[in-house]
């Protein structure tokens, strides 16, 4: 028996519950794992709260991100004692995830711990990390070059906004930060956001085109913001969309794109090939510092995970949140 976060649904009564838990309910897969730490991200709170229909198949262990140690392998890409690290592939969703102290996983969604990474390194990061340095790929292979102009980030501080300003910030770009919690200004500064501006100026119906301004943008918003950042995009920018904190729908118009050449990149980190994958954390371990890191994030047990999953949907929760299994 191993403890972990369980969710399930009887009738219309859904309950999110630290449990023990058998291992008779972990799934198929061919690696077994020992999971030393997982995250809490905006996904997660969802299937927990149950806010969302995230998760498809009851009983769930939720917990898109996790790194551990194997213990048991039926692939010859990994053996007892490699660390590995998985985001995505609907893990938490609708196979057992990251917040219990053991997995069972398919040897096709795992990579090997970056050299140099320490687990909880890799878990401060998480998926939030891992989508912001998908985001900054994409703006990169548009050409938008650290002298291009104001790149703009929605979100700004939950956890793939953070990440987003301090990476681009490490290489140079110019940031603006959009929040609705201005009161953490001097947070998105820290991490090198030049300005801050308020993100009602965004979430509101705009015009179909407005003043130029941007660059570029990472969003994690959607809805009525991600059309006012297209709208307001320069030239030939390019919008990086990753999120729905605000809403799926889209309330724009087809002028930026056709009269400004504007490009929507969709970034999808869930099935992201293990290749890009590499990548990403390749150049995160690179780029990320402890430094950066307690900026960032802060640690929890599973004790807390349930209650912080609840903060998180309401924003009270900045930057990362690192779930440590020993504790």
């Amino acid at each position: 028996m191993f403890r972990g976060i369980v969710i399930d649904k009887v009738d219309d009564n859904y309950q999110a519950e630290l449990t023990s838990i058998s291992e008779d309910m972990l799934m198929d897969g061919d690696v077994s794992i020992d999971v030393m730490y997982s995250t809490l991200n905006y996904k997660d709170g969802l299937a927990i709260t149950g806010k969302s229909p995230v998760v498809r198949r009851f009983p769930m262990i939720p917990g898109v991100d996790l790194v551990g140690t194997v213990t048991q392998s039926g692939s010859s890409l990994f053996q007892p004692g490699d660390r590995v690290l998985l985001n995505g592939f609907g893990v938490g969703e609708t196979h057992c995830g990251g917040l219990a102290e053991k997995a069972r996983l398919k040897n096709e969604w795992l990579i090997k711990l970056p050299e140099g990474m320490s687990p909880r390194h890799a878990m401060a990061i998480g998926t939030a990390g891992y989508t912001a340095m998908l985001c900054v790929m994409a703006l990169q292979k548009h050409v938008i070059e650290p002298g291009s102009g104001e790149v703009l980030v929605t979100g700004a501080n939950g956890g793939v906004g953070s990440f987003a300003v301090a990476l681009l910030a490490k290489l140079g770009y110019t940031v603006v930060a959009s929040t609705g919690r201005m009161e953490e200004a001097d947070y998105l500064k820290k991490l090198g956001a030049t300005e801050i501006i308020h993100r009602d100026t965004l979430s509101e119906p705009g015009r179909p085109l407005a003043k130029e301004r941007w660059a570029a943008a990472i969003d994690s918003v959607g809805s009525h913001t991600l059309a006012n950042v297209c709208a307001s995009t320069g030239y030939g920018g390019i919008v990086a969309a990753c999120g729905l904190a605000q809403g799926y729908d889209l309330p724009a118009t087809v002028m930026p794109f056709i009269l400004r050449g504007v490009t929507l990149a969709g970034i999808d980190s869930v099935m992201r090939p293990l290749e890009d994958r590499e990548v990403a954390w390749s150049k995160l371990a690179e780029l990320v510092d402890d430094d950066l890191l307690a900026e960032i994030s802060h640690e929890i047990g599973l004790g807390e995970v349930i209650e912080t999953g609840k903060q998180l949907l309401e924003g009270k929760v900045r930057g990362r949140v690192v779930v440590n299994l020993s504790r």
